[in-house]
């Protein structure tokens, strides 16, 4: 497990207003998920995972409760970081902190058909 950083408990409470910690995190296993899954962007997101969850520029509701999908706009060769956070809330374990599920870049293609498509939770806008 690796702590990646804090988030901003008054831009995450659009997901839930029970949060049980700021504190993010990261496990070796989901580390390699995005090792398999997404090898091109796997470092690009590593090194900006911290800049993403403490000042993301959309959160964008997604299918599982409390895991919603974080956006951040950065100079990668797609353009965005896509990060899938789950937040902790007071149902959880209390050993449990808020975890990153995946995270991958996302081409500004795929962002304008979110904002179009899906229930966007946080804009920075």
């Amino acid at each position: 497990m690796h702590t990646v950083g804090n988030i901003d408990t008054d831009i995450y409470k659009c997901i839930t207003e029970d949060i049980r910690t700021d504190e993010v995190i990261i496990t070796d296993n989901q580390m390699q998920h995005i090792f398999e899954r997404h090898p091109k962007s796997y470092e690009k997101v590593l090194g900006h995972m911290r800049d993403t969850i403490s000042n993301p520029d959309y959160i964008i509701r997604d299918k599982h409760k409390f895991s919603e999908l974080v956006i951040k706009r950065l100079e990668t060769d797609e353009g965005m970081i896509q990060m899938v956070l789950r937040i902790c809330t007071s149902e959880d374990d209390p050993k449990y902190k808020n975890s990153i599920i995946s995270c991958w870049e996302i081409s500004e293609r795929r962002l304008q058909n979110y904002l179009r498509n899906k229930e966007i939770l946080y804009s920075r806008e």
